[in-house]
């Protein structure tokens, strides 16, 4: 499969998109898709566009920035052999159609070739019948405020945050809001999509004049500012542990009883057995997962699930970048591994069910199969029992960042801190920061309580340290035994 790309000065801000407009905008598009299926038995086209604001603000210094504008499409064609692409940098008739005459020759130049090579017929599906717009809901629109009056807002939050306590010697707030419209076309479907994004970030430092620490919290998911409410009590929390941690221990390396937080979970969910059941990455041969399916693989309180049509978290769309209409995939029930992720080639190749994963880090990328909303589903526990629960142990908690490993199912996950419990109390003693690692299977086997709790928190995702896309992952307090270092 390639991909090719043409690059053109880019369309206005996504922000006045309705789905009348985009539909009037792209109404030329099932034409294009009709003219490229008169010589190949599958086409499809994809526009998107983004646009947004990023504001950084800490003492003395306020930065601004706008999210480069892109727009552009991307059109898809197979001869039933092969896929090929061609993206372009704009969104106008004449160049997606001048776009599409280049797929077509570069189908012609491959056919050329198709003696040299054993090729494999694959049979791409367009899917049902479906005319659909989607709109994230909204209550306070970021568009509602100037940027001045967004750079006010958030630098009283932050001087709020500064005020908290004396030891407190610097804060930092980070904003991003973002519009992103995408229009999906092929001889079924003609589907719109506008999905609007705000999360906030606010970090305190403290010192007691020998150490710093530091701390943060985050907001924020598709929809609007509403969900970046930050009252006193979350401030006066955050900067509490960061005083706190002035006095944490290094963690000595062992096995350790522990009970991770739902942003740990979240990690682990997302590192453990989402990346690992990636099933452009079964192709390539490059996940043990693609062996065990139907195969035990944790505990049976264990259940795992991707979902995409989680209200307000970060990772939620209404359709993936290929048409496919969002739902939710179980990837471990009850401790057996179900399933994976596709994307359309690694499920039409692989000859097993689609799901709605294909996602595009923009219309200039390639499509994988990628995560949504990743994480473990709630036990039946109360989190005062899953803490109390602990004789000697660690509560793990604020999830920072993870490293996965497909083929050997070793993992690596960072987490800011933990609490020593015993007899189901903290003792008072903080380790910081902690890393976690060992064999999936193994994490996922010794779980042995999980709580009744919900959270889920906003986050990026790369694959192979690039194709960077938005998630979520979360979960409830799960209780585990984990190797810490």
């Amino acid at each position: 499969m390639s991909l090719s790309t043409q690059r053109h000065t880019p369309d206005p801000r996504a922000g006045s998109a309705s789905p009348l407009t985009l539909r009037t905008q792209f109404a030329y598009l099932p034409d294009v898709i009709a003219e490229l299926e008169r010589s190949v038995p599958y086409a499809s086209a994809l526009a998107t566009s983004s646009s947004g604001v990023r504001l950084a603000l800490r003492d003395s210094e306020q930065g601004v920035s706008r999210r480069d504008p892109s727009a552009g499409v991307v059109l898809t064609a197979s001869d039933g052999y092969e896929i090929e692409e061609v993206a372009v940098g704009a969104t106008d008739e004449a160049s997606v159609r001048n776009a599409s005459r280049r797929l077509l020759e570069g189908l012609r130049r491959t056919r050329v070739g198709a003696h040299e090579r054993n090729r494999n017929a694959i049979n791409l599906e367009p899917g049902d019948q479906l005319s659909a717009d989607y709109v994230t809901p909204v209550e306070i629109s970021p568009d509602s405020l100037s940027l001045a009056e967004k750079l006010a807002r958030f630098e009283d939050l932050r001087q709020r945050a500064r005020r908290v306590d004396s030891r407190v010697v610097q804060a930092m707030a980070r904003y991003g809001d973002a519009v992103e419209t995408k229009v999906f076309v092929n001889r079924t479907r003609f589907i719109t999509e506008i999905v609007h994004r705000a999360t906030l970030n606010v970090t305190v430092f403290v010192s007691d004049g020998n150490m710093r620490r530091y701390n943060w919290l985050s907001r924020g998911g598709t929809g609007g500012l509403e969900s970046l409410e930050v009252d006193e009590a979350s401030l006066a929390n955050v900067t509490e542990i960061a005083v706190a941690l002035l006095g944490a221990k290094p963690i000595e390396p062992g096995v350790y009883d522990a009970v991770v937080d739902p942003s740990v979970a979240g990690i682990l969910a997302h590192e453990a057995f989402g990346h690992g059941v990636e099933t452009d990455m079964f192709l390539k041969g490059r996940a043990r997962g693609a062996h065990y399916i139907g195969k035990r693989v944790g505990s049976d309180l264990v259940t795992i699930v991707d979902d995409p049509t989680v209200p307000g978290a970060n990772g939620t769309y209404f359709i993936d970048d290929e048409g496919q209409s969002a739902s939710p995939t179980c990837i471990i029930r009850d401790g057996v591994l179900m399933g994976g992720l596709s994307d359309l080639y690694s499920a039409t190749r692989l000859g097993i069910a689609r799901t709605a994963n294909g996602r595009r880090e923009s219309f200039e990328r390639k499509a994988y199969a990628r995560m949504s909303n990743t994480f473990f589903t709630p036990g039946r526990h109360s989190v005062e029992e899953v803490l109390g629960s602990l004789d000697h142990g660690l509560y793990i908690c604020q999830g920072a960042n993870g490293m996965e490993d497909p083929k050997g199912w070793g993992i690596q996950v960072g987490a800011h801190f933990a609490r020593e419990y015993r007899h189901g109390k903290p003792t008072g003693v903080l380790f910081a920061p902690v890393s976690i690692t060992g064999y999936v299977p193994d994490v996922l086997g010794n779980v042995t309580m999980v709580a009744n709790d919900f959270h889920l928190h906003p986050g990026g995702c790369g694959k192979g340290w690039k194709e960077y896309i938005t998630v979520g992952d979360g979960g409830p307090h799960v209780r585990t035994r984990l190797q810490l270092a």
